[in-house]
This record gives structure tokens, sequence and C-alpha cells, in this order.
């Protein structure tokens, strides 16, 4: 059937390599988003005719850019709510920590005891002419990989959450300049914690694979059943981080509201009141360091899925570790080509106005997704062979590399779409938005269909994203030997 172009010392080389350029990018950015002191600033405000949005100010009645006591105050506002931020993140971690201890003990016991805690090679599960390392082995190292994702997760939602608040003060002082200064100091720091999660995760899992590698030998079924706990600890962290995250902050925004409002009439987000604090807080602990935490397990899930699989197709038969490493590959890609479009969004592409954002992000998604496809179509023509098998319900079905291109590429796509026709059906930019409550006076039936039909346009989507991927593996032949 061929073999891959690209060689396996190069594939080992190329994917660290990208993980550590993604990590590099990430730190730049940081300095960048650093160099916006949160201290006052002693020269004079810059021309309004310069760049990056200094022609349209979003806060046009205050004068004097560089006040001191708004800029102390800004300071103020966020080192108090970093440091509860970090208070609530390392009270969580200290129960997450006793979590991810029990559940690590649970997987060694519930898979050690499969074969009593066997330390004798088993008949391999999908091929019974070979033996596969022992139950115990695979115990222990499910474990690690369990605590490898567990402990990356946290690192992620961490990561997240300090960038957040670091920059949002930063965010708030260069808004006073103007809408482009702001925009890109914003879209900088949150490139921060997506490069730092993809970099780091992928990272991680490459060198969890090549480690374990070195005990495995030439059991790739078994080596990859391991590698599946990494995701799993990606996931459980996410719900912690997720679900405990967004509780508090939800907690704290309705606290906010009764007691500052309603009993004190205090503005709303007024930072007299301790519970905007705490609701900034719950913020970046829930939507920020959650969301981070949830990425990562999407993120770790979806690639040990796609390692199991190519592990027992003839991928796995033949060790051919640079088509087993094809889903690597992708995030790889998927790295340079975030940062090569994050670099239109900083230094090509200049904001002068608010109305000029939600452009220039359309413009980021699909500039990604064009590169992301050239990029995906390189790796699918030099990472894979010709044609290979897959695993299919007891038979191996032979595939071609273009079939496997064309279905990666209809996901890519699929999510772009999704997100343009969830965005026609929310936003307020668009006349349908405002069908549902005008033709709600004709009664609740008609209300309720209209509703149903909004909310089920993007789940069509994903079924249509589906189809051609069911076509292309209906037209792919069964291998009759």
């Amino acid at each position: 059937m061929g073999g891959a172009l690209l060689s396996e010392t190069l594939t080992e080389i190329l994917i660290p390599v990208a993980a550590v350029v993604g990590i590099g990018f990430a730190l730049i950015q940081w300095v960048l988003v650093s160099r916006v002191k949160v201290a006052p600033d002693h020269s004079h405000a810059p021309n309004n005719n310069n760049k990056n949005g200094y022609s349209e100010y979003l806060i046009e009645e205050e004068e004097g850019l560089n006040d001191h006591n708004v800029v102390n105050k800004c300071a103020e506002i966020q080192n108090a709510i970093s440091e509860g931020a970090n208070s609530f993140l390392f009270t969580e971690y200290q129960y997450m920590g006793i979590f991810m201890v029990g559940f690590a003990a649970l997987i060694f016991l519930f898979l050690g005891s499969v074969e009593k805690f066997s330390t004798k090679s088993q008949p391999c599960t999908y091929n019974k002419e070979r033996l596969c390392k022992p139950a115990l082995a695979n115990a222990i190292f499910s474990t690690i990989a369990f605590l490898l994702g567990s402990l990356t997760s946290i690192l992620s939602g961490y990561l997240g959450m300090k960038i957040a608040t670091y920059a949002n003060a930063r965010t708030t002082l260069e808004a006073r300049k103007g809408v482009g200064k702001a925009f890109i100091t914003a879209f900088r720091s949150g490139a921060v914690m997506g490069f730092l999660l993809a970099a780091n995760g992928l990272l991680v899992l490459f060198v969890a694979i090549i480690l374990f590698k070195l005990y495995y030998g030439d059991d790739w079924e078994g080596l990859f059943e391991a590698i599946t706990g990494y995701g799993l600890g990606g996931s459980s962290m996410a719900l912690f981080g997720r679900v405990g995250g967004g509780i508090y902050t939800k907690a704290a925004d309705v606290g906010a509201d009764l007691v500052g409002k309603v009993e004190r009439n205090i503005p709303e987000d007024d930072p007299r009141n301790p519970a905007v604090i705490a609701d900034n807080v719950g913020d970046n602990v829930g939507d920020i360091a959650g969301m981070g935490s949830d990425l990562f397990g999407s993120y770790a899930e979806s690639s040990c899925a796609a390692l199991v699989v190519a592990s027992i197709s003839s991928f796995g038969n033949t060790h051919d570790l640079t088509a087993m490493c094809y889903p690597l590959l992708i995030s790889s890609m998927g790295i340079i080509a975030c940062l090569i479009t994050t670099l239109f969004a900083t230094d090509i592409f200049e904001i002068k106005a608010v109305k000029e954002i939600e452009p220039a992000l359309k413009k980021q998604l699909i500039i990604s997704t064009v590169v992301m496809t050239i990029g995906i179509a390189v790796v699918s023509l030099v990472a894979l062979p010709s044609s290979f098998t897959i695993f299919n319900f007891g038979v191996q079905k032979v595939v071609k590399n273009w079939e496997l291109f064309f279905c990666v590429a209809i996901g890519l796509w699929s999510g772009l779409v999704i997100g343009f026709v969830t965005e026609y059906y929310t936003s307020n930019a668009y006349r349908l938005r405002f069908l549902l409550p005008t033709l709600a006076v004709l009664g609740t039936m008609l209300r309720s269909i209209l509703r149903l039909v909004h909310q089920s346009m993007p789940g069509l989507l994903v079924q249509k994203g589906l189809i051609p991927t069911k076509l292309l593996s209906l037209v792919t032949p069964l291998e009759t030997h």
C-alpha cells in the first residue's frame, strides 16, 4: 500500500518543534501585552491621526488619558481580581487534587483487576496471534497518563486565568487611547491562552507516547489504550473547573445585584461593591480558567480517540509511527496556521472603529480555515500512505489518504459554517432576530415553533457535515484478505 513520504525521524522532530514554537509565540505575545504599563505615564497623549484606532475613542468624554487616579484605580481593581482568582483556584485545586488521587487509584484497581493484576503477557484483543503487555502494566501506565492529563488540564486553566487578570486593566487603559489599541491587547492576551493550551497539550501527549513506547515496544495496542487516560484526566478536571467556577460566578453576580442595586442603591458593576469584585473573579475562574480546562479536555479526548483507532489499523500492525501520529501532525499544523492568522489580526488588519471589530474576527475565522485546509492537505499527503486499512467491526476497510483529508476538512468547514449560521439566527445585526418577538402576538404555538426552528439549525448543520463522511465510508471497499 506504500509508505508515508515523511520519515519517522522527521516526525519526531516536527511535532515537538511545533509545540515549542507555539509556547514561544505565546510568551512573545505575553511580553507585548506587558509593555502596556499599569502605572501613570507622564508622556503626552498620542496624536489622533495615528494608526490603531486613535481616531475613535471608546471613552470620548474622558480627559487626561494618563490621569494618575484612573491608572492607579485600574491597578487596584486588577490586583483585587487577581488575588481573588488565585485564592479561589488554589482552594478549588486542593479538592481537585483529592479527587485526582482517588480517581487515579480507582483506575489502577479496575484496570489491574481485569486479569487479577497479572504480570504475564496476554493475547492482544484485536490480534490473538500476538502477545500484549500484562494487565498490571496497562493499569500503571493508564494511571500515569490520567495524572498527566489532569495536571496539564489544571495548568491550562491556571495559565488562562493569569493572562486574563494580567491583561484586563491593560486592555482598559488601552481602550482610553483607542479601540484599535484595545483590540490588539485583548487579542494578544487571548492568543497567549490559546497557544499555551494547544502547545502544552501536544507536547505532553507526544512526550508521553515516546516514553511509554520505551516499555511497550511493539505492543502499540496496549500503548495507545494506556494513552487514553490522558484524555480522561483532562475531561475530569474540566468538569470541576467549568461547573465549579460557573456556579461561583452566577452566585456572585446575583449577590452583587441584590446587595448593590436593591439594598444599597449602588450602580451595577461599581467596584465599591465587594460582590462586583467577586463577580469578576468568577468570570475569570469560570469563563476563562474553566473554559481553558474544558478546551484542553476536548482536545485531549479527540486526539487520544484518533490514536486508539489508528493503533488497531494497518498503522499499528506495521508500526508506522508517522501515520500513527497523523492527529498530532494535524495539531502541529494547526499551531502554525493559527500563528499566521494571529499576525493578520495584530499586524496587518487595522482597526479604527468599533464596528470593524466583528468583521475582523470573522476574517480571522475564514483565513485560519483556508490556511488550515491547505495544511491538512499537505499533512495527509506526506504523513499517510496512499491507501491503508482501518479496523471496522471485525474487518479491515481499505481507505485512501484523500478520503481521510476530506473527513477532516469537512469537519473544519462545518465548524465555520455552524458559527456563521448561529450568528445569523441570534445576532441583532440581522432582521431574522426580530422575527420571533414580532410574531409572538400570533400565539404561543407559533412562537414555540419558530424558536425550535432557530435552535435546530446548528444541529442540522452538524448532521449535514456527517453525511459526506458517511458517504465516503460507504464507497470504500472492504479488504478481502
